[in-house]
Parts: C-alpha cells; sequence; structure tokens
C-alpha cells in the first residue's frame, strides 16, 4: 500500500512555502519523493528550505511567486517547467488574514486577503489547468481552505468568506475538469499550532477555543500529511470535488 502514497517522480508546486504549513508541505512531499517547486513571495526565505530538502536527499527548486499578479504566475510555471519540465501537482497554500471586526474592515484589508485566498488561488489554479490541458497531461489541485470556510468565528470576515469561496471553486473546478482527467480536492484544517499562532494557544483566550475541540488539544502541521499525501497520489486517483476536513472534530461540535 505505501507504493500507492509514492510522490517519486512527480513535480509538485507549493505555494506559500516560505514559511507555517506551506514549509512543511514541502518537507512532507519531498519526504514522498516528489520534486517539489517552492514558491513565495518572501524569496530570502526559500533558499535555507531549499538547502534543508536538497540536504535530505531531495531535489527542490525555489521560485518567486505573487498569487496575486497573473503575469508572476506564468513566469514562474515557466521556470519550474524549463529547469524540472511539467509541474504535476500544485498545492494551493498561500493565504493570509486580518484580525479586524468587520464594520471597522478597510477596503483595502478585504481585498488584500480575499485576493490572496481565492482569486490567487484561482489563478494558480486556471494556469496549470490550462497547460495541463493544452498538454493533455492529467493534473492534481490540492487547496488549501479552512474549517472557517464551513463555520465562522468573528473579526475575520474576508478570511472565512474567501475560504467559503475556495471550498466552492474547488467543487466547480473538479466539475469540470474531471474529463481532462484533472483532480481537485481540498483539505480543511481546523486550528493548527505554527511558527506565527503558537504563543496564542498557551493563552487563556487560547485554552477556551481548544476546549471547544472535542479532542481537546490543538492541531500539529503532521495532521495534515494523511490528508495532503492522499489527495496528491494515486491513493486518491477516484476522488475528485472532495472536501476533507483535519480538525479534531470541531466543526460537529455545536458549541
Amino acid at each position: 500500500m505505501s507504493k500507492r502514497f509514492d510522490l517519486s517522480g512527480k513535480v509538485v508546486l507549493v505555494t506559500g512555502a516560505s514559511s507555517g504549513l506551506g514549509v512543511h508541505f514541502a518537507r512532507t512531499l519531498a519526504g514522498a519523493g516528489a520534486v517539489v517547486v517552492i514558491a513565495a513571495r518572501r524569496a530570502d526565505r526559500l533558499s535555507s528550505l531549499q538547502a534543508e530538502l536538497q540536504r535530505g536527499g531531495g531535489r527542490a527548486v525555489a521560485i518567486d511567486l505573487d498569487v496575486q499578479s497573473g503575469a508572476s504566475i506564468a513566469a514562474a510555471f515557466d521556470r519550474a517547467e524549463q529547469t524540472l519540465g511539467a509541474i504535476d501537482i500544485v498545492v494551493n497554500n498561500a493565504g493570509i488574514s486580518i484580525v479586524k471586526p468587520a464594520l471597522d474592515m478597510p477596503e483595502a484589508d478585504w481585498d488584500a486577503v480575499v485576493d490572496t485566498n481565492l482569486r490567487g488561488a484561482w489563478l494558480v489554479a486556471q494556469t496549470a489547468g490550462r497547460r495541463w490541458v493544452a498538454a493533455k497531461r492529467p493534473g492534481v489541485i490540492v487547496n488549501i481552505a479552512s474549517i472557517l470556510g464551513l463555520r465562522t468565528i468573528g473579526q475575520v470576515a474576508p478570511y472565512n468568506a474567501s475560504k467559503a469561496g475556495l471550498i466552492h471553486l474547488t467543487r466547480a473546478l473538479a466539475m469540470e475538469w474531471a474529463r481532462h482527467d484533472i483532480r481537485v480536492n481540498a483539505i480543511c484544517p481546523g486550528y493548527i499550532e505554527t511558527e506565527m499562532n503558537s504563543a496564542f494557544w498557551r493563552t487563556p483566550g487560547g485554552q477556551r477555543l481548544i476546549e471547544r475541540i472535542p479532542q481537546r488539544r490543538i492541531g500539529q502541521p503532521e495532521h495534515l500529511d494523511g490528508a495532503l499525501l492522499l489527495l496528491t497520489s494515486d491513493a486518491g486517483a477516484f476522488m475528485t470535488g472532495s472536501i476533507v476536513t483535519v480538525d479534531g472534530g470541531h466543526t460537529v461540535n455545536s458549541l
């Protein structure tokens, strides 16, 4: 069965790979045998990850990418293809959040979140899809959504909206592109501890949120590995349009 999850020979693009879950996803995919294209706006943070993956015996290429720019996306795909050959798998991970009450949310902040989380994912997926269809190649897209696309919390209205939109976008693309042998699925992580939020989970507010999770614990990045490898590999070959929730039971809790 382990061979079903093997990604040897596959070229995988991971967006938002300069920090947090993007870094972890790149490590996981490289560990499964994939050649990894790590892409982000913060190019200075990609070089150390590239070196780390190569020291571990993997192959990785770092590429500047701004998901809000169609020109930047096209250039990134061109460079990846010239260096490694065609991309086989896209992990749409780039995302941001801005915490403010909805009444106080400036238009620019709304645009920044939605343009990154939803429009950016759309542009990357469309670029990949067009190239796969033109070359008559199969392809795989995994969108990193959130349980906040399924249920909401306060102070992050554009994030909630963008992730809900990404879930529907996943289903729409899966329906349209199945005929081209392109699979499109999404992972909805619950609360996962990363370098950006680790301090919060030790505060009283963070502890109260953990108490609402049926498993009574915060998730770790490695808890997403099973879903990621399932959806990117042949083990998930009959899955498209699926929304895989990894949240310790959070979304089944009515509180």
